[in-house]
């Protein structure tokens, strides 16, 4: 059965179960790897397989008996074909908690873990931000964008790299901090006799699958082919000493921060100001017009637009702006089509009307309005060499 009543996310059962089942996923990788398990499980655990069998009973389906069980269930079975009541736009055909191809969780599945944002460790990457935030604001705003930007185009370091990171004038306020985001890199990242692999597009460590694959952990990479590009090689020599960003903040803080660093060099070129993490938690782009228009821009990147819509709220004007935006990569739209009408029917009636826009649209209504301000109608070419007629 499938309830049509959005409301019914906070009473139903099935959602309550999903959250429970992240929760379990997420305490898995982090108390014991997924490829290995040592008794007890993790209290998360044992209590989802307990629910898990209990809804399974109800519907007089066979449940899974035990947490590798379980986590089969996860990898194999889309949670469209769990024996669970659930409302609309809950989960998506393919939508899975452990990803097929290398058995690790999906962005799905800690989105759905952070999204009730009850406990810290769910607000980690939130409370990562705000406490650089708090501690850069002294000294003006460089020592704060330098710290957004090392995490979005350094999310791996070589010790050499390192040491660069924890002398830089610029990060000194935040060094205490970088030494406690920055993890030493788990056994299973590093292929015997190679080393270490980068993906190309978003700099993340690949996971080795099998003899020769890889695999990233991102989904706008894998979007683009079956089979990872590699940038950067680590060879073994180097991956003593080898750490990367916590994963909340690889998917949380790293991911957007491409996009944004993106569209920061798409906004430019058409020429407007752009002012990336500003001395505020409000927003991170500042976008600004000729004629004095300002926009306010945040990026998502989430996998599942309902949990998103859930969590908008009103963007506080600090700094000042007139038109504010959350912003969604553009192959979240392709992959799912009704990605801005459902993020919408979940929006909450206090986020004001937020509106999300893909991250082409952002382009194409700062293209016009920079027309506009320049006298030009929509379509004239500006370049000074318009097309006479023959």
């Amino acid at each position: 059965m499938t309830m049509e009543d959005p409301d019914d996310w906070e009473t139903c059962q099935g959602v309550a179960l999903l959250r429970m089942l992240a929760g379990a996923v997420v305490a898995l990788e982090d108390v014991t790897g997924l490829d290995s398990f040592r008794l007890p499980y993790p209290s998360d655990a044992q209590r989802a397989l307990d629910h898990t069998a209990l809804a399974c009973l109800r519907r007089r389906a066979e449940p899974p008996r035990s947490i590798p069980e379980l986590l089969e269930w996860c990898r194999n079975r889309p949670l469209t074909d769990w024996p669970v009541d659930l409302p609309a736009d809950a989960v998506a055909p393919e939508d899975r908690f452990l990803d097929e191809e290398s058995g690790l969780p999906t962005e799905l599945t800690r989105e759905w873990w952070v999204q009730p944002g009850d406990t810290p460790a769910r607000l980690h990457h939130r409370d990562v931000v705000r406490w650089a935030l708090r501690t850069c604001r002294q000294h003006g705003p460089e020592p704060y964008a330098a710290f957004r930007r090392l995490l979005v185009r350094q999310p791996v370091l070589t010790h050499t790299e390192w040491f660069s990171v924890i002398t830089d004038p610029l990060l000194t306020d935040v060094r205490e901090l970088l030494g406690s985001i920055y993890q030493e890199v788990p056994p299973g990242l590093v292929r015997p006799g190679r080393g270490c692999a980068e993906c190309l597009h978003c700099g993340m460590l690949l996971t080795p699958v099998g003899e020769a694959d890889w695999w990233c952990e991102r989904d706008s990479c894998r979007s683009l082919g079956p089979e990872p590009e590699i940038g950067r090689i680590i060879g073994p020599e180097q991956c003593n000493g080898l750490v990367q960003l916590d994963r909340p903040l690889r998917q949380f803080v790293s991911r957007p921060g491409r996009t944004a660093l993106d569209l920061e060099a798409g906004l430019t070129r058409l020429g407007a100001t752009v002012r990336m993490w500003p001395l505020t938690d409000a927003y991170p782009m500042w976008v600004g017009f000729p004629d004095g228009h300002v926009w306010a821009l945040d990026i998502k990147d989430w996998a599942h637009p309902g949990l998103l819509g859930r969590t908008a709220a009103t963007v506080r004007a600090d700094p000042p702006y007139d038109e504010a935006f959350w912003v969604v990569p553009g192959y979240r739209v392709t992959a799912r089509p009704d990605y801005l009408a459902v993020f919408h029917r979940h929006r909450p009636p206090g986020a004001g009307g937020l509106t999300l826009l893909p991250e082409d649209e952002v382009l194409r209504r700062a293209e016009l309005r920079l027309r506009a301000a320049n006298g030009l109608p929509e379509g004239a070419d500006d370049s000074g060499e318009g097309t006479a007629d023959a």
